[in-house]
């Protein structure tokens, strides 16, 4: 950030305001904080049966892997009107909003996972602009390798252990890299 938003005729100084303790974007003229806060991504585990609804992706980051349909929670939108909007964008499929399945934190990339545990209302599905397929999968046709985000390949692993359990909790928790970031991400996750 360069310029100030509120007045727009400053630019802002990267400092620890008065009564703070951390640095933000301060208009030099006006005074306005800008804050700048992790954004909340919003999303759902649609399923058929024993089968989940994938969508490869077809916009980078991570262009033609496979992920659950999920995208950022726009202004004005609850979670769960985010997770629906996102599987229609993503795979036009119509979904019944369950309970939420997993809240993660990312906070090496400034993000929050909200997934929530979707019922497909039907078999009417097709790629999005955001896609460049869509497919029902069963557990064991899950293309593991080649899962787009850290937060999904493990919202599918809690998923089906749950189902092997026969109960569906709520996983909560945390998603970091240690050191290398092409490494696997290190999880601490509470599931309740």
């Amino acid at each position: 950030m360069k310029y100030c938003l509120e007045c727009g005729s400053s630019e802002v100084e990267h400092r620890i305001p008065a009564g703070d303790n951390m640095p933000r974007h301060v208009c030099g003229s006006c005074g306005y904080i800008h804050y700048v806060n992790p954004k909340v991504i919003a999303g759902c585990l649609p399923v058929w049966n024993d089968q989940v609804l994938m969508c490869k992706r077809a916009i980078e980051p991570r262009y033609g892997l496979w992920t659950l349909p999920a995208g950022f929670l726009e202004m004005g939108e609850t979670l769960a009107e985010g997770a629906s909007r996102e599987a229609w964008e993503e795979a036009y499929a119509k979904v019944e909003i369950g309970r939420l399945y997993a809240l993660f934190s990312v906070p090496h990339i400034s993000q929050v996972y909200a997934i929530f545990h979707v019922r497909l209302v039907d078999l009417d599905f097709a790629p999005g602009e955001e896609s460049l397929e869509t497919a029902l999968y069963f557990e064991e046709e899950i293309p593991w390798d080649t899962i787009a985000f850290p937060a999904v390949h493990k919202t599918l692993e809690l998923y089906f252990e749950d189902r092997r359990e026969g109960r569906l909790r709520t996983h909560t928790g945390e998603i970091r890299r240690h050191g290398d970031p092409s490494t696997t991400a290190a999880f601490d996750i509470t599931s309740v």
